[in-house]
């Protein structure tokens, strides 16, 4: 269940998924849906069971529902949905195109629901509204930093201002790479185990390189370089170097953030001059996806130094 604080207009999924409009009430730019699950009524159109009926949900007319409504009588047709729209609800989607019958239209206007239809079948219309609504709906909260796609990987770049961020993006997409998010990185969280993220809208595509100003990604290299959301898979956290610290050397311990609730796999990367850090987040990136597919060298070169000692006789503190 998403947080009652996030909410969608009901004309923004009506123009993302170009809804016809039945009926709709003076009142229809304020109404706003703050769930993600969306409701097939057949047990309350066939047996008038409501109990545990959540009226926050958009209800989902299909073809199964439409056929077993049109066997009832008029009369009975009319109690049927009337029941149904007034509870609330905050909008019915007839599907496949289906004709709406007139009681249905009926019980819209006088309740005041918006009635809406799409040609779309039903069950791929409700997996695209649902995956809508997560994203929509989904806990938000903003970081300051760059989100790139890298070989397919998600990497989010998070440091002080002035540590290069921009100027490392800039290099990566002359690499072929992709910018998403610059300087402001909405992240949102869609699922139990995925983070998303984007650009606020109005800098969208957008870079800033100091001493040169705002840089237009989109129109300077093209819309391939430029994407519009991506899944946060590696967080690299860039940090001046720093004399005397120990930096993580073979890769074995394994480091997360936490955002939102879920643990994203994150290195730390110190900055100096001479370090080319785009060639430097390349292979994490790639390494990063070695990892997910089963591989790690870094337990690899360990398992080949355990059996070597074994063979030779050597513990690991003779070694030291």
């Amino acid at each position: 269940m998403n947080d009652p604080q996030y909410k969608v207009n009901l004309t923004k999924l009506i123009d993302e998924f170009h809804l016809e409009i039945i009926y709709a009430p003076e009142n229809l730019d304020s109404i706003m849906i703050n769930s993600s699950d969306v409701h097939r009524p057949g047990i309350q159109l066939s047996e008038g069971f409501f109990d545990y009926f959540d009226s926050d949900r958009i209800q989902i007319l299909g073809k199964v529902e439409h056929s077993y409504m049109m066997q009832k009588s008029l009369e009975n047709q009319k109690v049927a949905y009337e029941k149904l729209i007034s509870k609330g609800i905050p909008a019915a989607i007839v599907t496949r195109g289906l004709d709406v019958p007139d009681v249905l239209k009926a019980a819209a206007e006088k309740y005041k629901v918006p009635l809406l239809r799409t040609e779309e079948s039903t069950s791929s219309f409700m997996a695209a509204l649902i995956a809508s609504l997560n994203l929509s709906l989904a806990p938000c909260i903003t970081r300051h930093g760059v989100l790139v796609e890298v070989y397919g990987e998600g990497v989010l770049l998070l440091g002080e201002s002035g540590v290069g961020k921009s100027e490392t993006a800039v290099e990566l997409i002359k690499r072929g790479h992709r910018l998403v998010a610059d300087d402001a990185v909405e992240i949102r969280r869609v699922s139990a185990k995925t983070l998303v993220g984007s650009s606020p809208e109005i800098i969208r595509h957008f870079i800033e390189l100091r001493g040169i100003g705002i840089v237009d990604v989109k129109k300077i290299f093209g819309m391939g370089a430029v994407k519009d959301t991506e899944s946060i898979n590696l967080i690299i956290n860039l940090e001046v170097w720093q004399q005397g610290k120990n930096y993580e050397r073979l890769g074995l311990d394994k480091e997360v953030t936490n955002l939102l609730g879920i643990d994203i796999p994150s290195l730390t990367i110190p900055v100096k001059p001479g370090r080319n850090l785009a060639v430097i987040i390349e292979i994490a990136a790639m390494n990063h996806r070695q990892q997910k597919m089963g591989y790690n060298a870094a337990e690899e070169l360990s398992e080949r130094l355990s059996k070597q000692m074994e063979n030779n006789g050597i513990s690991g503190s003779d070694l030291f």
